[in-house]
């Protein structure tokens, strides 16, 4: 059985639908998985556990220019790239225009049927075309954990129970863990960081209980503040290159844990299961954050949790690690 899933960004999005394709492979004999995906995000996918073929596309790029040669001639390669599979389901997992046009695009084999989401969920987008596309509408609780919308969809497309064991399926190499305890103080939204103090007061405690620390950062920002806390905290904190996804990916498989706040890379956090404690300014960690297993936990507070409530909750996964 030939199967599509469409789901394209943003970098949290993609890794929440990761464990859906789990149970796919888990449930369905004999299933092949193909992924579009947004081109940024393609390494990440590829590294999911059998992922057949991942179908990288550029539409936030193209959309800027969208009658320039160049978008023309990446535009008719996608096409044509989509095209050469028919599926059995195609299942939109994004719920907006964008995707349903990618999901009207791919081709059905006989018999084949699309999927899309039939109504809005709290705190996402949803948009009506992914539901005129789609052959099959399938409803969800419009209060909806995020990993478990993209799971319930899929169960009911293809027809199966969800499985009792969630797997994200994302592999590293299988190179020594360092202890090392990566802070994620970076995020696509300013509202969701915390305070620079907080984060040199928690590295301290780190670095007492005998761990070093890694700073990672995806832009010119993120780097000043990782060298601010690098210099507040002295030489155990390890300012990271600006690396791909793909390799940032593989160096925080080998890290003891992660803290972090809401932003994609805590969402690899919990996909790679590292000890982690994911930071919450908003109470949306119900829809996003991590499931609450003993090695990963979510703190909210408004305006922000304390250094205190953060330490506790890395305490008790620490503990099981």
């Amino acid at each position: 059985m030939n199967i599509l899933i469409v789901k394209l960004s943003s970098l949290g999005d993609v890794v929440h639908a990761m464990p859906a394709v789990q149970d796919i492979l888990a449930a369905v004999p004999g299933a092949r998985v193909d992924w579009v995906v947004e081109r940024g995000f393609a390494p990440l996918v590829q590294r999911g556990a059998g992922v057949h073929r991942v179908i990288p596309c550029e539409l936030r790029r193209w959309r800027k220019a969208p009658l320039a040669h160049e978008t023309r001639v990446a535009w008719r390669a996608f096409r044509a790239d989509l095209k050469r599979e028919t599926y059995d389901a195609i299942i939109d997992l994004q719920g907006l225009t964008k995707s349903a046009l990618v999901a009207h695009m791919a081709r059905l084999a006989p018999g084949g049927k699309r999927y899309a989401l039939a109504n809005r969920t709290e705190g996402s987008s949803y948009e009506a075309p992914t539901r005129w596309v789609a052959d099959v509408a399938i409803p969800v609780e419009t209060q909806s954990q995020a990993v478990q919308r993209s799971r319930a969809v899929c169960a009911a497309a293809l027809g199966y129970a969800l499985p009792a064991t969630l797997r994200y399926g994302l592999a590293t190499s299988a190179a020594p863990r360092q202890d090392c305890v990566v802070l994620i103080h970076g995020s696509s939204r300013a509202d969701k960081c915390w305070p620079e103090a907080s984060w040199v007061e928690l590295g301290r405690r780190l670095l007492a209980a005998g761990h070093g620390l890694a700073l990672p950062h995806g832009n010119d920002e993120e780097r000043e503040r990782s060298e601010r806390l690098a210099q507040a905290l002295g030489p155990r904190a390890e300012v990271w290159p600006r690396l791909s996804l793909d390799a940032l990916t593989e160096r925080m498989g080998r890290c003891a844990g992660a803290i972090g706040v809401d932003s994609g890379l805590s969402h690899i956090a919990v996909a790679l299961d590292l000890p982690h404690v994911q930071i919450y300014n908003f109470d949306t960690a119900w829809r996003t954050g991590p499931p609450g297993t003993a090695r990963q936990r979510s703190v909210y507070a408004e305006p922000t949790p304390t250094v205190d409530a953060v330490w506790q909750a890395w305490s008790a996964v620490a503990d099981k690690a």
